[in-house]
């Protein structure tokens, strides 16, 4: 049966790669252990022998690895990235997914053969850029920013004739991407080089009174009451005072979920659905993977969405969920 749309999946670990790829998916994407990847967390990620293993069962399976390699090098130290290029190919990935230019050059001048995918961190959200990085460096996917309508992504998609890869479910962020520092400001390690936004090492929760206070570092992100759900405290969505009164700057931490989308999006000329979670745990990544694979299917039949779909909003951040840009309301 033909795949409805492409189900590409987090794989935060090896562990959770296995899930994925049991659950149906059909792509995973993964990072090596350092700052070439922005996911780059204690305790996540894969070393050599780890991503080795990992493309063979996936593999196995004929599900697809694409390796993220998706920060920005650094002035004067190119070689983590070089060295994770040279890898990611020798190892066997189908694609690896790229942001930064010198990373881009330095990959399709010397393996010809490896696709590129265009990462979300490029941004590239108009037909000029698009084109730029397929005419130059031969990009085979663009992973389009969450900032785009569905009625706009069938626009760049018929002016560029490119697969397209967009954010299906998970976090938001703050819907900018490759243009946030404000985590670099309070902690000194960049999302953007470092690959780590609100480092684990500078968060702390505190009891004040009746209230949970989350801070990075010595900022103070969030103060939630009674049963209230506690986000992680990223800056981009903490809850600060303005004119006296507490609101969400920001983003307020609240789930991407378009499955009531999907029929629009493949009409639109959509390839790929990208599934947001390298840090979530595999019994999630099995739930949501599952769950997609499942309405994906029914889909290509022709059949209703299964029950199954009304559960994921019980694992949506901040227990709500959204359309995001894709379907913009306050236009």
């Amino acid at each position: 049966m033909k795949a409805y749309l492409e189900l590409v999946c987090p794989a935060g670990t090896p562990a959770a790669l296995r899930a994925a790829v049991d659950a149906g998916a059909d792509a995973v994407y993964c990072g090596f252990q350092d700052c070439t990847n922005a996911r780059n967390y204690p305790g996540l990620n894969f070393d050599r022998h780890e991503l080795k293993s990992g493309i063979a069962y996936a593999h196995a399976r004929g599900c697809r690895v694409f390796v993220a390699v998706n920060t920005f090098a650094r002035a004067g130290d190119f070689g983590p990235w070089q060295r994770a290029v040279d890898d990611a190919a020798a190892l066997g990935a189908d694609a690896i997914i790229v942001a930064d230019l010198g990373v881009l050059d330095y990959a399709a001048r010397t393996y010809p053969k490896l696709r590129l995918h265009l990462s979300v961190q490029a941004a590239a959200a108009s037909a000029f850029a698009i084109r730029f990085y397929r005419e130059t460096f031969g990009i085979s996917r663009v992973i389009l920013p969450r900032v785009l309508a569905v009625e706009e992504i069938a626009a760049l998609i018929g002016q560029t004739d490119i697969e397209a890869e967009v954010f299906a479910f998970g976090s938001l962020g703050t819907m900018v991407e490759g243009r946030c520092y404000l985590s670099s400001y309070i902690t000194g390690r960049s999302p953007s080089m470092d690959g780590v936004c609100a480092p684990a090492e500078h968060v702390s929760y505190q009891e004040e009174g009746n209230c949970l206070v989350s801070r990075l570092g010595e900022v103070v992100i969030n103060r939630f009451g009674p049963h209230e759900p506690a986000a992680y405290p990223t800056p981009c969505k903490g809850r600060y005072l303005v004119h006296g009164r507490p609101i969400y700057l920001f983003e307020e931490p609240i789930g991407l979920n378009v499955i009531p989308l999907l029929a629009e999006l493949k009409a639109a000329g959509v390839t790929a659905l990208k599934i947001e979670g390298r840090q979530r745990s595999r019994a999630y990544v099995s739930k949501i993977v599952g769950t997609f694979r499942a309405i994906l299917d029914s889909l290509a039949q022709g059949k209703p969405l299964p029950a199954e779909a009304a559960e994921l909003a019980g694992v949506a951040e901040g227990g709500r969920e959204t359309f995001g840009a894709y379907a913009r309301g306050w236009r």
